[in-house]
């Protein structure tokens, strides 16, 4: 009976210490390809309307806040300047088929981090925030959350809540 466990309890030793790495925090002093946050408009006021300037100041106000966040927790947020013009041509970088590993790699990152809010309805809006390693492209970190609500604050809320319950977790 006991030679029948031992393998068992070996199998669930070596997942506990693979979980317990996921767990660990993310190397302080990394340099991260921040190529941000890309928002979808699927609702119909958006195909009757066309951009509003409040939603696209919301995108600014998400982006800066991730790269202060980052900034706070240690991390050296690299200028995505050399790859501007690809990044330009890049219509979501959160969704690429692996280009924004391959653009943060040109630049010489660790990590890249992309982002995405999607909007369903005025009331209804998605976001995304994924961090892969550039060496291999695994992701390390990533959420996707749900908001109601379409104001600044509704928005931060939703940031806020991937990046201190996912990202940096105490």
């Amino acid at each position: 009976m006991i030679r029948a466990l031992v393998p068992l309890w070996l199998f669930l030793a070596a997942s506990g210490a693979a979980s317990a790495e996921y767990g660990d925090p993310l190397r302080a002093g990394a340099r991260v390809a921040f190529l941000g946050m890309t928002f979808i408009d699927t609702s119909t006021e958006g195909a009757y309307d066309g951009e509003r300037p409040d939603q696209t100041a919301r995108i600014g106000l998400l982006e800066e806040t991730v790269r202060a966040r980052f900034a706070a927790e240690g991390f050296n947020i690299l200028s995505t300047d050399p790859i501007a013009a690809e990044l330009a041509g890049t219509v979501n970088p959160a969704n690429c088929y692996g280009c924004e590993v391959r653009m943060a790699a040109k630049i010489g990152a660790d990590y890249v981090l992309v982002g995405e809010v999607q909007k369903v309805s005025n009331l209804i809006l998605s976001m995304n925030l994924v961090l892969r390693e550039v060496e291999g492209g695994a992701m390390i970190r990533g959420q996707s959350v749900d908001i109601r609500s379409n104001t600044d604050e509704s928005w931060l809320r939703g940031l806020n809540y991937i990046l201190k319950y996912n990202f940096f977790k105490a």
